[in-house]
């Protein structure tokens, strides 16, 4: 009979009853040993250094022999551990049997399996110990590949003196100073080394040649083209709705109104889909990123939409979208940053690394908050897609103002300007300047019977301020303006207010504090006259208001407001001088619709009033403004212009072999000739050309108005050369060429003829009384100055 301690029973007892958690505490032992394991090779492959990026992914293998130690202590614990639980095994076998044999309760084969446990953890301990050979030997084999590649590649990894690469040894310098700078380096291998360097600036960028020995398969492996869809108008624009997207207040305003119009979009898609017949439009893809509601610039639009804030971007952009998508393109739309990088597919860091991958959007269209943006996160890429970019810029660029040498030179430089785009690629809310794309936006266009019931309803004594904020009733001399136009009218203001009226407004003024659109648009419905205090400039509501059958009364500008009287226009890129407040109304709609008045003369204001009040206009809605007027439009840049394809002008001074042009009949302007062959590509069609040499100090811009025309900017190139002036019989005494926005030109006081040198500058807008510049005209489409008669 055996004895047993009573103190030997407590231990076994308390033993077996730890052991299956142990069994579960052993089997994490082997996997976190096997983690610990992996973890410490990995940390002798990567070796990061502590300024490392956690992109970065080291490629070299140090410290084999600390390797080799950490896998002996392994191997050392592990078999300790065996011994340990050898012992606690058959103490439990031992226990157990005898514990059994006097209870009699449990079979021999229900006993718990002690000997197996042990055969596991054994079997655990054996499967460790062979990866630490495995690894052992792969270390070693590392070790020696890793010290003959480093000696076949050292000679390598040098920065090669390629004239085809003449920008490399100098970018590989920098990267050697400044490649910690952005953690985007490391996220594409940069790790410090040389031939980091060249793999980067060779496969990643484009400043240094192919190494020999790296694999070019999957660098030179271009993605291949989705086939070409074509594009299908669309009438149902609730998908556009739910791409908008929500949670502003702009965005809420912005979709209402696309909402308000989706009727008048979609009978404008059928009328314009019979007039282009079958003509194929291939679909675009393209990303709409509106850059000043996102957050990371303020968004100062959204707070404002409630308050009586300026929603004329807002329109703008509603009606941008609406006739993208209505076009049947494909469509992105971002109003923040994140969602930008998302989709353009910047890499992580601060901007200062390229997209590898091509850029999924054929067209980009912006603002100028989203410009910087993309500069910022596109790296060296925005300058390879830029050309796909589309300013949408309120008030217009012009060249000088553009082209950054020149604008720093002369004094040009703004916060807005200096970005070296094709002016064209600026697209503006009115046609400001030719230099730029018009944009435009929509107003609400009435059908007959609206037309007829508004003429019917119409109270010839009542006048609406143009004005939803406070600070508009402020303008210098409106008492006595306003007391002018009280003696005959009834004034009614739609300024906003939240418990108060507001102290700028007039007692006698009947203000309805701000109003929903349809409301508004009631009251303008019932009102003879649109009254303007000179601001906001250029806004749609004159138009809307003209649409409605009012007539606008506006105040004439003297002397005109510019970036050099107006704070308003300091820093804007443009030199434009303003002589009312909304030009587009006086100089393409005018009498009886629009009225210009020097509100500082009374006896000018009081007749004005007078003979409006005896004027009956109907509602009037220039075609260009209309849903099918802006869908014509669009459709004819995407579909013509390219900046990224457009070819070059021909050098300064150069002269083809036989002259395009013939002298008019009248000897005052130049003209296509009819045999001559059309330049390939070229939009607007080069036979719409009219070429005058205007007066001194006129622009470009009126002198093709004076004739009926549109100064068109894209024919400047053929004008470039000694053979337009001679075909006009301009006597140059001599020629040069340089960089200026007013050229080409002739100078009176010395003869000279001179020629553009910078394509970028060719410029319509700009004048000096030293020069007669040589100004390309073309004519237009009835009611859409921004297309010639052939350019749909």
């Amino acid at each position: 009979m055996i004895t047993v301690n009573p103190d030997g029973k407590i231990m076994v007892r308390r033993c077996l009853v730890t052991l299956r958690p142990f069994r579960l505490f052993v089997l994490g032992i082997g996997f976190f040993s096997l983690c610990f394991l992996m973890t410490s090779l990995g940390g002798q492959f990567s070796a990061r250094r502590p300024g490392d990026s956690p992109f970065t992914v080291r490629t070299e293998v140090m410290g084999g022999p600390e390797s080799r130690g950490v896998l002996r202590k392994m191997s050392d614990l592990l078999e300790l551990m065996v011994k340990r639980m050898d012992t606690l095994a058959r103490l439990e076998n031992s226990s157990e049997l005898h514990r059994a044999a006097g209870d009699r309760h449990f079979p021999v084969d229900r006993l718990p399996p002690g000997a197996g446990l042990m055969e596991r953890i054994q079997a655990i301990a054996q499967n460790v110990s062979d990866i630490a050979v495995k690894v052992d030997q792969i270390l070693r084999h590392s070790l020696l590949l890793h010290s003959k590649v480093s000696e076949g590649r050292r000679d390598q990894c040098e920065a090669p003196s390629d004239p085809k690469f003449p920008d490399c040894s100098g970018k590989v310098e920098w990267m050697r100073a400044r490649w910690t700078s952005d953690p985007c380096y490391a996220f594409f291998g940069v790790d410090g080394t040389e031939c980091s360097f060249l793999i980067y600036l060779s496969e990643v960028e484009w400043f240094c040649p192919p190494l020999p020995w790296r694999n070019q398969t999957a660098t030179q492996r271009a993605r291949k083209p989705l086939p070409k869809v074509q594009a299908v108008f669309r009438s149902n624009l609730s998908h556009l709705l739910e791409l908008m997207g929500s949670g502003k207040e702009s965005l809420i305003f912005m979709k209402k109104r696309t909402k308000r119009l989706t009727a008048q979009w979609a009978l404008a898609a059928q009328r314009l889909a019979q007039k282009l017949g079958g003509v194929r439009r291939d679909q675009k893809q393209i990303l709409v990123h509106i850059g000043f509601l996102t957050e990371e610039s303020g968004d100062v639009f959204s707070p404002r939409v409630l308050k009586g804030g300026p929603l004329g971007e807002m329109v703008q952009w509603a009606d941008i979208l609406a006739a993208l998508y209505v076009l049947g393109h494909g469509l992105r739309i971002t109003v923040s940053l994140k969602e930008l990088q998302s989709n353009l597919g910047v890499p992580p860091g601060r901007g200062n690394c390229p997209l590898t991958m091509p850029l999924p959007f054929d067209l980009i269209y912006t603002d100028y908050h989203g410009l910087q943006q993309m500069k910022q996160h596109m790296g060296l890429s925005f300058k390879k897609y830029r050309c796909r970019i589309r300013v949408i810029d309120t008030f217009g660029t012009e060249p000088a103002y553009n082209h950054e040498e020149y604008a720093t030179l002369h004094g040009y430089r703004t916060n807005w300007g200096y970005w070296n785009l094709n002016p064209k690629q600026f697209m503006t809310m009115f046609p400001h300047t030719p230099d730029n794309s018009f944009m435009g936006f929509v107003s609400e266009e009435l059908n007959e019977t609206e037309k007829r019931l508004i003429k019917g309803g119409k109270a010839s004594n009542m006048a609406v301020v143009y004005g939803k904020e406070a600070s508009i009733w402020k303008l210098q001399g409106k008492e006595k303006f306003l007391s002018i136009l009280n003696k005959y009218m009834e004034i009614h203001g739609t300024v906003y207010y939240e418990s108060q009226r507001p102290p700028e407004v007039p007692a006698f003024v009947k203000n309805h504090g701000l109003l929903p659109q349809p409301e508004f648009q009631q009251l303008l419905r019932k009102a003879k006259l649109f009254v303007g205090f000179g601001f906001p400039y250029e806004g749609p509501a004159p138009l809307e208001a003209i649409a409605n059958g009012c007539v606008f009364l506006q105040s004439r500008f003297s002397p005109p407001h510019s970036s050099l009287n107006h704070e308003f226009f300091r820093g804007k890129p443009t030199s434009r001088e303003v002589f009312s407040q909304h030009p587009y109304a006086e100089k393409f709609i005018g009498k009886p619709h629009v009225w210009t008045v020097n509100y500082n003369n009374s006896e000018e204001l009081e007749a004005a009033v007078k003979a409006i009040m005896r004027t009956q206009v109907d509602p009037y809605l220039p075609y260009e403004y209309t849903c099918e007027g802006m869908l014509e439009r669009v459709h004819a840049y995407i579909q013509h212009q390219d900046f990224c394809a457009a070819p070059g002008p021909a050098p300064p001074g150069s002269r083809a072999p036989e002259s395009p042009f013939i002298l008019a009949p009248n000897a005052t302007h130049l003209k296509w000739a009819r045999n001559a062959s059309l330049a390939p590509g070229a939009w607007p069609p080069a036979h719409s050309l009219r070429a005058w040499l205007a007066a001194a100090g006129r622009a470009c811009t009126d002198a093709c108005l004076d004739h009926g025309l549109i100064c068109e900017p894209s024919f400047f190139p053929f004008l470039n050369s000694q053979d337009a002036f001679q075909t006009l019989q301009v006597p140059c005494d001599g020629t040069e060429s340089e960089m200026n926005h007013l050229y080409p030109a002739f100078a009176q006081p010395g003869q000279e003829c001179f020629l553009q040198k910078e394509p970028l500058l060719f410029s319509c807008a700009g004048s000096s009384t030293k020069y007669r510049r040589l100004c390309p005209c073309r004519d237009f489409r009835k009611g859409q100055v921004a297309l010639c008669q052939d350019c749909l």
